[in-house]
């Protein structure tokens, strides 16, 4: 009779082990972070305003600077994670949070606070093309769970930032927005704190960025589509964030009553952040999900703009739901390119792109309200995007790979390795082996 040893696991199969667990941590800690900046502007705006001496398109500029920098700071994510550790850069935008964080809330010009949001938006901008690199490099079989992991905590911490500001704000009293900004920074320094305990070799892996040539990505119809319905969903999340507060106040609404209101909007999200990502891995699930998203979007929209006081709870909690859309494309975007290179580059060409095409709506927002004295324009803005989002929705939730629409039309573009023919089936299941066709590279089962 033939015995077959146990295998012990060697010490460093255990110490690799432990180090993918902190990275799980960091990241998830690192999502906790992205929209703190963010959704701590909304609720007292009308403070700032106050206290800086703004004028109502400079408000609209405050409300549209961090999606500007996630635009612009959000592109030199590949080249650094090329040049450093996955979690050196972390660290380090996290650190640039926090210092902004705590800047933006002693700020006594317009100007100051400015150069702390650019500081404060530098982890959220690195953070949002990084992570979805990091978990297809270290988590390929686990997509859906840890998109949705990490996006479950960026929406407990922007529920968090819109629930509590306004209430830290007038706690303080006199110039309580400051502290109400500046408290934030705790937590930035805690997710600092999860990437300095990331062991070398677990968090040593550096991207290839000469590998993916992210102009090329123009190349690819879905690319440019994910590109495109990113903007306009991204635009809907920070027309929510930063003038629906503001706009339920002047509908007669008051400030505590307006942030709570916010904070469940975004509340409404958490569950979904984890629910969505599992469903969206499945292909056959994408397209009526995202009808039922848009279903929700034009409902709220609707609802908000012509009987803002009759039912706002209702209102606020039904765009909560469309905001599904945020997870769903989060979760596209490594589905649709084959490897972690591949992935980096769409990453950062769709969110970057696609977040200076979001810039313009809360600025634009703003431009009009100071113009026309009242929100329509707000709402026609709203709902056009939500047309825009069903055009472009049936694109994306087609099974297509970014690498081979790319290498149809760029002869020898290459991804930086060989493709791995495989879809995730969902978050925390093996991987199915599936053919993918070599006319259009769309997996098929």
């Amino acid at each position: 009779m033939t015995r077959t040893a146990a295998r012990t696991p060697s010490p460093a199969a255990g110490e690799n082990r432990r180090g993918l667990v902190l990275i799980g941590v960091a990241i998830v800690l690192t999502g906790l972070n992205l929209r703190t900046a963010v959704n701590s502007v909304g609720p007292v705006l009308e403070e700032i305003e106050a206290g800086l001496g703004l004028s109502s398109g400079l408000a609209g500029l405050v409300t549209s600077l961090p999606v500007l920098c996630f635009a612009v700071l959000g592109f030199a994510g590949p080249a650094l994670s090329a040049r450093f550790r996955d979690a050196t850069v972390l660290a380090g935008a996290l650190l640039a949070m926090t210092g902004g964080l705590v800047l933006r809330g002693v700020a006594g010009s317009f100007w100051l606070f400015v150069v702390g949001t650019v500081l404060a938006m530098t982890g959220g901008a690195l953070g949002n093309v990084l992570l979805p690199s990091l978990v297809k490099r270290y988590f390929p079989h686990r997509t859906g769970l840890l998109v949705g992991a990490y996006s479950t905590a960026l929406s407990i911490g922007g529920t968090a930032a819109s629930v509590a500001t306004q209430p830290i704000a007038a706690s303080v009293g006199a110039d309580g927005w400051r502290w109400a900004l500046g408290i934030w920074a705790v937590l930035s320094l805690v997710g600092v704190l999860a990437w300095l305990l990331v062991p070398a070799t677990a968090g040593g892996s550096r991207g290839t960025h000469v590998a993916v040539q992210m102009r090329s990505l123009v190349h690819s119809r879905t690319a440019v589509a994910l590109t495109v319905f990113f903007g306009i969903q991204a635009t809907q999340a920070y027309v929510i964030v930063g003038w629906s507060a503001q706009y339920l106040r002047e509908a007669g609404l008051s400030a505590a009553t307006a942030g709570l209101l916010l904070g469940l909007n975004t509340l409404i999200g958490i569950p979904f952040s984890m629910l969505v990502p599992t469903l969206t891995v499945r292909p056959r699930l994408q397209w009526p999900m995202l009808l039922a998203f848009m279903g929700c979007y034009t409902a709220g929209w609707i609802g908000l703009w012509v009987a803002p006081t009759a039912a706002p709870w209702l209102w606020m909690a039904v765009l909560g739901l469309g905001l599904g859309t945020f997870p769903m494309v989060l979760t596209l975007i490594p589905l649709r390119a084959r490897t972690a290179e591949t992935t980096a580059a769409l990453a950062t060409v769709v969110q970057g792109l696609g977040y200076l095409l979001a810039a313009a709506g809360p600025l634009l927002v703003g431009v009009l309200r100071g113009v026309t004295g009242g929100y329509t324009g707000m709402f026609v803005l709203v709902l056009a995007g939500v047309v825009g989002l069903t055009i472009l929705g049936r694109v994306v939730t087609r099974p297509r790979y970014v690498d081979d629409e790319v290498d149809r039309s760029v002869p020898g573009w290459s991804a930086g390795a060989a493709p791995t023919h495989v879809v995730e089936a969902a978050g925390a299941e093996p991987p199915v082996v599936t053919p993918v066709r070599s006319d259009d590279g769309s997996p098929r089962g």
